[in-house]
């Protein structure tokens, strides 16, 4: 049987309940998807951990934008990864660059440190990096578990022939997870081209509110962005996913590490 982890990233509580019903089998926790996703906070973190089934990464970003982190900001990072472990979560999420657009290997040597035995993945920071497997040897010398990509394209399936190769490159010392424009449609050409064992997706939805009376003068925040529409995860979306993949593994393709065990 083939190894093979479906992670979904979300946001929300409620979308955690979802993405489990859909399949995931490793949760991705954050905040502001719409930003690319940050740093979710220390609640959602262990109301995350008391009810996932599955294992639970947090994303440790303290901010929008670029990857390239003020010592101020790396002070808040080393902070957010403490709370990740003290809130009972299995890893984190994490990356960080240097100027010229090589990872900044002593912050993701601190970053790893503070987890302590957490499982940790590279995220796509790899996919700004100008010499891409220069920093994979960097990831890999940290110990990382997988570093996520879409092969330094704006989505997996654009990056399928980079993905393969770092497949190739990687071999069993790091898992290559794919993610960015992932969907039921093309995540088994993807799977099957590139030799990744595992794929990461949101299966983004939204929902109506359930306030029944309110006035609608005022705004949270752009007008733009209507306050009574829930952004949530669609866990047909990600059952659609699961389905596809089981063409490949004889209804059998997953396997993953109980939600209460950390990596040694």
């Amino acid at each position: 049987m083939t190894l093979r982890h479906i992670e979904v990233c979300i946001d929300n509580i409620e979308s955690l309940h979802l993405a489990q019903q859909g399949g995931a089998t490793r949760i991705e926790l954050c905040s502001s998807l719409a930003l690319g996703g940050l740093t979710p906070n220390p609640g959602l973190m262990k109301l995350a951990a008391r009810h996932a089934t599955v294992p639970v990464y947090a994303m440790i970003r303290p901010r929008q934008g670029d990857f390239l982190f003020s010592e101020q900001d790396k002070e808040i990072m080393l902070a957010d990864v403490y709370a990740a472990r003290e809130a009972g979560l299995q890893g984190i999420v994490v990356g960080g660059l240097l100027p010229d657009s090589r990872i900044d290997a002593e912050l993701l040597g601190a970053l790893c440190r503070e987890a302590q035995g957490m499982g940790v993945t590279f995220h796509r920071a790899i996919d700004q990096c100008l010499e891409p497997f220069a920093a994979l040897d960097t990831i890999m010398s940290h110990n990382c578990e997988r570093v996520l990509t879409s092969g330094l394209k704006a989505n997996a399936y654009e990056g399928i022939p980079v993905l393969a190769e770092m497949v190739r490159y990687c071999g069993d010392r790091l898992a290559i997870m794919a993610g960015a424009g992932l969907h039921a449609g093309n995540v088994v050409e993807i799977v099957q081209q590139t030799g990744v064992q595992e794929v990461h997706l949101s299966g983004k939805s939204t929902r109506a509110s359930l306030m029944q009376q309110y006035s609608q003068e005022a705004y949270m925040g752009s007008a733009e962005v209507d306050d009574f529409t829930i952004p949530v995860t669609d866990p047909d979306k990600i059952r659609a996913v699961v389905q596809a993949l089981q063409t490949l593994d004889n209804h059998t393709p997953y396997s993953h590490t109980p939600h209460n065990q950390r990596r040694s």
